[in-house]
């Protein structure tokens, strides 16, 4: 019986390195390919570089390019992904609170009704958004503000905090389940107001579902293509990094040296992310799975 346990844990381990190695190709092919000419690349995609100097010249080429305009990209990706987050954090907190401290049928209603939006595809919405937002846009210029900074800002983000709500909430209202309520009661008794109970009893003990929130959206929103490119379209002088590298997709041509290296440039900053902060999100899930 020993030897039989043993032999399943080989044969396990040896399929969870085979699975790792599959979903890790296509990250060493783009790592591979973005240190090589685009002739390289397409003569023979698995060869590896011949010249060590050559990625530094591909960056500087996606750096130097007009089409893609990188540092605005990035900066553009930087302030959509850290404002919708810290949005869906702060709100989705509070509303899970609520939802879960409310002891009545209009708030499990309410909750299961947020669970019932996250096993609706994005496709099924997308047209009927466009839709409302032009419409929002013509009454209140949501999409395209008088300040230069947050143009077509507003209206990406009020979107992701529509679509990322769900998810959200669905976690921080497992994890407040274990929140023993004493705590709440015994700050209420020392005079503290609702909005005191939340934010400084609260809040602070649902830091590692907070991580794997910021994690998953994170990630979400720093990658995603679909969503900016209906609301902030193609030209537009806003776009985020998935935008950007799309830019170098033509009709005819595809300068594949500069797809990989500006897709590479994009990944790094949240694969970085998650390598620091990864431990919480398996923490988080755990504790958020609790039923009090």
């Amino acid at each position: 019986m020993k030897n039989f346990f043993k032999r399943n844990n080989i044969i396990a381990e040896l399929f969870a390195i085979g699975l790792f190695l599959l979903y890790m190709l296509p990250f060493l092919m783009v790592i591979i390919n973005a240190s090589k000419p685009v002739l390289d690349i397409i003569m023979d995609p698995l060869s590896l570089p011949e010249s060590p100097t050559q990625f530094i010249t591909n960056v500087q080429a996606v750096m130097d390019s007009p089409v893609v305009r990188y540092a605005s990209s990035f900066l553009s990706s930087t302030i959509i992904t850290v404002i919708s987050v810290t949005l869906l954090v702060i709100i989705s907190s509070m509303a899970a609170w609520v939802l879960v401290r409310t002891k009545s049928g209009l708030s499990t209603a309410i909750f299961m009704l947020f669970v019932a939006a996250m096993v609706i595809p994005f496709q099924v919405v997308m047209f009927p958004l466009i839709s409302w937002f032009h419409r929002i846009e013509s009454v209140t210029g949501l999409l395209n503000t008088p300040f230069r900074l947050l143009q077509n800002y507003p209206g990406i983000i009020f979107a992701y905090m529509g679509f990322g709500s769900s998810l959200s909430i669905f976690l921080y209202h497992g994890f407040i389940k274990s929140v023993p309520l004493e705590l709440e009661e015994a700050a209420n008794i020392d005079g503290c107001t609702k909005a005191g109970t939340f934010f400084r009893i609260v809040f602070p003990i649902l830091k590692p579902i907070t991580v794997t929130v910021i994690i998953l959206n994170g990630i979400w929103i720093w990658n995603d293509y679909l969503l900016p490119f209906i609301v902030l379209g193609a030209g537009n002088d806003v776009q985020t990094l998935p935008l950007a590298v799309a830019n170098f997709v033509g009709s005819f041509v595809r300068r594949w040296d500069l797809i990989l290296t500006s897709t590479l440039m994009a990944m790094l900053p949240i694969v970085i992310v998650f390598l620091f902060l990864q431990k919480h999100i398996i923490k988080g899930m755990v504790e958020g799975s609790v039923k009090g």
